[in-house]
Order: C-alpha cells, then structure tokens, then sequence
C-alpha cells in the first residue's frame, strides 16, 4: 500500500501526459485533484491502522542493486507519517488552488504530480540511495516550476541558483552517504541495518567527516545561515504554488535528514558536535526574523520566516544530542517539537505563500507599501491572512505554539542560554508579522498605481478551498494535538536513545 501511495501520483502524470492534447487544461487540473485526494485517503487509511507504540511500519523490500547494496526499502514511523499527510494535505491545497492556472497547464500539472510522488518517496525511504534518488530528483522538479512559470528573467537566474547550491547539497550528501556505506560490514546502504550497526562507533575524525558531509547537505536543503542566499530569490520569483511546496515539503527533507539519518547513524558524532547545530540553530532564528523584519517585499518576508521558523527545528536536534544537563524526556521532548513544527510550518506557511499569490494576481506586486486598507475590499483575504500570520507567530491555540512550545522545554535544561536567545526570534516574528498586517490592511483604501478598485475581488472559491482548510487544520493540531503527539512521541523517544547509545 505504501508503494501504492508513493507512485500513484507519478502514474496520474504519465497517464496526463499520453493523454491526446484535446483534452481540456482543466480536466487535467481536476485529475490532479482527484489524484491528490485518493492519495489522502489511502495515508488516513494508513494513519488509521498505524501501531501507536512505536516502530517501522508498512514496510516493503524489493531487491534493487544488491552488488551495491542497495535496495527499494520502504516503511513509515512517527518521524514519517505525519510528514507524508502533511505532503499530502499539501499538494491537494496547492491541486486546488491551481485552478485558477492558465500557462502550459498540463505541464505545470504533471511536474507537480512528478514532484508529490518524490516528496513522499523521501519521506518513506530507508535506503540512503533511495533517498538520495528522491532528494535529487525533487531538485530537478522545482527548477522547472521555478524557470516555467516564475516571474520573468529573474525567476530563471534564482532557479540557477537554487538549482545550484542545492546540487551541490546533494554532493556532499551522497559523499557522507559512501562514508557510511564503506564503514559498515557487510556494506549496505540501508537505514535500518545501519542504525542497528552503528558503523562508525568510535571512528573519531573519520565519524566527524561523515556528519560534516551529511550535515552540510542537509542544511543546504533546509536552509540554515550561511547557506540559506538561494532561498529568498527562489521563493519571490516562484509562482505561488511553487512556493508553498518549496516551503511547505522541500525544505522539510533537509530537517528530517537530520532526524532520520544523521542522529540515529552517527550518535557519537552528534554528541560531540552538538553544540554546532545548537549555535547554527539559534543565530539562524534570529537572523532570518530580523531581516524579515527589514523586508518591504510581503513574499520575500514569507520567505526569510523560513529560515527562523527552520532554525527552531535545528536548536532543537542539536539540545537534542545534550547529554549533560538534560534527561531522556527533555531531549525526546525536543525531537518530538521538532517534527511537529516540521508539520505545522508546512500547513502555516504553505497557507501563506498561496495567501502571497493571491496579492500578486490582484496588485501585480509583493511591495506591502504599494497597499493599504485591503481588509475595505478584500475581508475575507484579510481575515485569511491574519490568522495565518498570528498562527505562524506561534500564538497558542495553534500548531506553532505546540511545536514552539515542546522545543523551547525540550531545549531549555541542557541549553538555557542558546534557548533564551531564540526567544527573541518569537518577538521579532510578531513585530513582523503586525507590522505587515497594519501596512496592507489597515488605513485608508490604497492599490498599486494603474489597478482599479473594482478589479480587486475577495478570495476565489479556489482560492478559500485551498487556503482555509489548512489554517482549519493547524487550529485543529493546535487544540487537539493528541491524534499527532501520539504518533510522533513514541519515535521521538527512539530517536533520543538511539543517540545516547
């Protein structure tokens, strides 16, 4: 059944595209919706039969390159499955909302199909080839969505770049890949065998060179300060759909690399290095709130709330991998806040970046001083907006405060000073944010120069359907997270012991 989640979305698009050209653009939108949806169904069927106390689950094996050893190794856990719904959720939004495209739709359509099914594969991956697979491919996707239908020149030059330092990721993410592969006896590339193993206890330099390579792949992805310069270019010059997965999926591979494979492979190694990613993690909140702070580009902003909300995830791995100061449950306490703001950023700012797309198709701009009292023509885009804004800033009642809150307890025993800094982070994000809300909101009606008032319309019925049902859901994790916390808890302890070993 996981196989058959994985690839239904890549089968959709080779049926689209072998399909005869006279098939309307719209029928295809409506097949990727009606994919995307089973594809739903088929994970809250999954969710539904999932063991509660822990483990890999689901799992299938198929032997792939087994000279090499390499195989199509396939399962779920409590770091994965709420991963892949959110994935899921994600791209049925993103379906629907796309049925306002226009440009090479069925393109369009099937390159997002392509990128659903590589987005789950990830996730469900214990080979580090597979993932490898997936990891690139996902690369290869985004390009083209980003050159196809960004904005213009600019969008070409940062899919360049995207393309580029995420690539290079990629390298020195397989070259921490062959290090592990060449550590183990017998070799094998699979996750669980070399989880068991633990290959590199005791290796020293050559441990620290492995999660060196892995490490920087990963936080290319994610992105962390200093590698995190494609991001903002690639987010603003994307089309908005394009934008939300970026945020809401493709970022989350950088974070669930760190959980997935480089604590539990390399526990001695995260130990001795922990404090790294604590540092890593604290100025990376910081620095991306502070200049979303100084952004006047509403998109742009989005995105550096990225790169703040991201470092949260890592402060949290790196407390994580604290053995002094700290006991079991404060550390699986962080790793558990970890995967809930893995989840609750992908909802929250995945909301918001298709909210940004709305601005642009009405103003034709992202400048926040170009508007002014929107909420006279647009209330419910305005109301759409805020509450997005005042969930991403972590305001309880919403899955941001769940996260924020188990990462800063989790944090807080073995990494007090580290935390208290990253609190700054909240204020920051809620001046942000505010300051955002009073510019296009509030005061008298103003629009871009050369838009009339009467073409500023309210959200789309599409528009409504793929936006509100995600904010409805991290209300939703936010009042009641025990459906989630249930799942994830169990794997977060694993984890937890598994780099203490």
């Amino acid at each position: 059944m996981l196989t058959v989640v994985t690839f239904l979305p890549l089968l959709a698009c080779a049926v689209l595209a072998l399909a005869p050209r006279a098939v309307p653009d719209r029928a295809c939108v409506w097949a990727w919706i009606g994919t995307a949806a089973a594809d739903l169904a088929l994970v809250v069927a999954l969710w539904a039969g999932f063991d509660t106390r822990g483990g890999m689950q689901y799992e299938q094996r198929v032997r792939w390159m087994p000279s090499a050893g390499v195989g199509y190794h396939v399962g779920v856990d409590g770091l994965s499955l709420p991963l892949v719904a959110m994935v899921c959720v994600l791209f049925l939004a993103t379906a629907v909302y796309a049925l306002r495209e226009t440009r090479r739709v069925r393109t369009f359509v099937c390159l997002f199909l392509f990128l659903q099914t590589v987005s789950i594969g990830l996730f469900v991956a214990l080979d580090l080839i597979l993932f490898f697979v997936f990891f690139d491919l996902s690369i290869v996707g985004m390009y083209f969505v980003i050159t196809g239908w960004g904005h213009g020149e600019r969008a070409r030059a940062a899919a360049l770049k995207f393309f580029l330092y995420t690539f290079t990721g990629s390298l020195a993410l397989l070259l921490g890949f062959i290090g592990l592969y060449l550590a183990a006896d017998p070799h094998t590339f699979d996750l669980v065998e070399l989880t068991r193993r633990n290959p590199l206890a005791g290796q020293g330099l050559y441990a620290g060179l492995v999660l060196l390579a892995i490490g920087a792949g990963l936080a290319v992805k994610t992105p962390t300060v200093p590698v995190h310069t494609w991001l903002p270019p690639a987010h603003t010059d994307a089309p908005a759909a394009g934008s939300a997965i970026l945020a809401g999926v493709l970022l989350k591979m950088g974070t669930y690399g760190f959980v997935r494979i480089a604590m539990p492979l390399l526990p001695g190694s995260w130990r001795h290095y922990a404090l790294v990613f604590v540092v890593v993690g604290v100025v990376s909140v910081v620095y991306g709130a502070l200049v979303a702070l100084a952004q006047t580009d509403f998109k742009r902003m989005v995105a550096y709330t990225s790169v703040n909300h991201m470092g949260y995830v890592v402060l949290a791995v790196g407390a994580a991998g604290t053995l002094a100061g700290s006991d079991v449950q404060a550390r699986s306490l962080a790793v558990t806040g970890a995967v809930v703001q893995m989840v609750s950023h992908g909802l929250l700012t995945g909301a918001l970046f298709l909210l940004t797309g709305v601005l642009y198709d009405r103003g034709r701009t992202y400048r926040m001083d170009a508007y002014s009292g929107l909420a006279a023509h647009t209330p419910r885009f305005a109301a759409a907006t805020g509450v997005a804004a005042f969930a991403g800033l972590g305001l309880p009642g919403f899955s941001g405060f769940i996260a924020e809150f188990q990462i800063f307890t989790g944090s807080l025993a073995s990494q007090a000073t580290a935390t208290a800094v990253a609190l700054l982070g909240i204020l920051i994000t809620a001046a942000l944010f505010l300051r955002a809300l009073r510019t296009l909101f509030l005061g008298p009606p103003r629009l871009p120069a050369g838009i009339p008032a009467a073409g500023v319309v309210d959200l789309r019925p599409s528009e409504a359907v793929a936006t509100v049902p995600l904010l409805a859901l991290a209300l939703l994790i936010g009042v009641v997270p025990r459906f989630l916390l249930d799942v994830v808890e169990p794997a977060g302890r694993a984890v937890t012991e598994l780099v203490a070993r």
